[in-house]
């Protein structure tokens, strides 16, 4: 057991001691590696061990959504792997897809450090990382050079995000820009509109911004590729109702709910040990438990506003079956996790999962597509 999570300690120690951007990065260089050796030997015995110790298979768990086959509904949220450096690990690792990313059309070093505090009293992360990547062009190679080695064996989504140095006005064309060069390379496009890390990113999701960044996607989008829009959890229900009728206009696949929150309210952790300072005085987005409530309010109101029609991607405070399956019924498809993960280590997938098929038993159903929006 050692052998095997050892190159996730780095991860699991930052979660409550030490600097939390370093063990991430020693971390995605770890599955890195084997990544680019999985066709070792050791590399096959060694993903060989994740999946037994990570993975749990039911067909009870599966589905299909956009012409794309999910081994079960939980997923690597964007943030995690922003340059798609182990994008042919996750499914080894229990997900049943990933999203990488954050990316930009040009690349960018993001925000000066630190940016990146694990808040272990709220169970939470803030992060003002500001999609510090290196670039769509850098991303397409890497994956070109990924699937060679290996094909996908799971859903993989790309999480698109306006260049800092971009202009406002002129987001719609940077948007195009990353999806033309890597549409070639992922199954599904996430459009980000509510990081609170880039400068002016969030006025992106009134309409009359939004729509030419749609229009232009859609114009690019010969494949048919399936294109998503994750939303704040900050907007209030008009705004989201708004949001919703132009993802339905423009025949979106989707809605991630939700990005980081804003909000400070109710935090424990008051002082940040690495700037010395009480977290809400801090500049970025927080994730992890904080947001779990008002992630689930949000997918619910959407559930309820299209009629269960635009599927949802619920991601926001994921760390128990329970919370998993709390957004399930409220109408998400499928969920995604990051900041759980990283509290939890690498088991939490399988732990999960594991929640879910007794949720179904406890609930007398058959299949998990059955309890999405039950409790509406």
């Amino acid at each position: 057991m050692f052998q095997i999570a050892r190159p996730f300690y780095p991860l699991l120690l930052a979660a409550t001691k030490g600097d939390p951007e370093t063990a991430h990065r020693q971390v995605l260089q770890a599955l890195q590696q084997l990544e680019r050796r999985r066709n070792h030997s050791w590399g096959q015995s060694l993903l060989s061990q994740f999946e037994q110790s990570f993975c749990l298979r039911d067909p009870r768990l599966s589905q299909s959504l956009w012409g794309l086959n999910f081994a079960n509904p939980l997923g690597l949220a964007a943030g995690c792997d922003k340059d798609g450096v182990a994008a042919g690990i996750w499914s080894h690792l229990g997900f049943g897809f990933a999203e990488l990313g954050a990316t930009t059309l040009h690349p960018q070093t993001g925000n000066p450090r630190p940016r990146l505090f694990r808040l272990p009293a709220d169970q939470a992360a803030l992060n003002r990382l500001g999609a510090n990547n290196l670039g769509a062009v850098a991303m397409a190679e890497t994956l070109k050079q990924n699937w060679q080695r290996q094909p996908r064996t799971i859903p993989i989504g790309i999480n698109l995000c306006k260049s800092k140095i971009t202009p406002l006005e002129a987001a719609a064309a940077d948007y195009a820009g990353s999806f033309r060069l890597l549409q070639d390379w992922a199954d599904y496009f996430a459009v980000n509109v509510s990081s609170p890390n880039t400068p002016g990113l969030r006025s992106l999701q009134a309409g009359e911004q939004l729509e030419p960044i749609l229009a232009a996607l859609q114009s690019e989008n010969t494949k048919n590729k399936p294109i998503l829009l994750k939303i704040s959890p900050d907007l209030d229900w008009e705004a989201i109702a708004a949001i919703v009728t132009l993802a339905q206009n423009y025949q979106l696949a989707g809605v991630i709910a939700t990005n980081t929150t804003i909000r400070r309210d109710g935090l424990k952790t008051q002082i940040l040990a690495a700037t010395g300072k009480d977290i809400r005085e801090e500049a970025g987005g927080i994730s992890g438990m904080p947001v779990r409530q008002r992630s689930t309010e949000v997918i619910r109101f959407i559930y309820q506003q299209t009629q269960g029609k635009l599927p949802i991607i619920g991601v926001g405070g994921i760390f128990t079956p329970e919370d998993a399956w709390e957004k399930i019924v409220a109408g998400a498809s499928l969920l995604q996790i990051y900041t759980g993960w990283i509290y939890g280590g690498p088991w939490i997938t399988k732990q999960i999962l594991a929640g879910l098929l007794a949720k179904l038993a406890e609930s007398n159903l058959s299949h998990l597509t059955e309890a999405v929006g039950k409790d509406l």
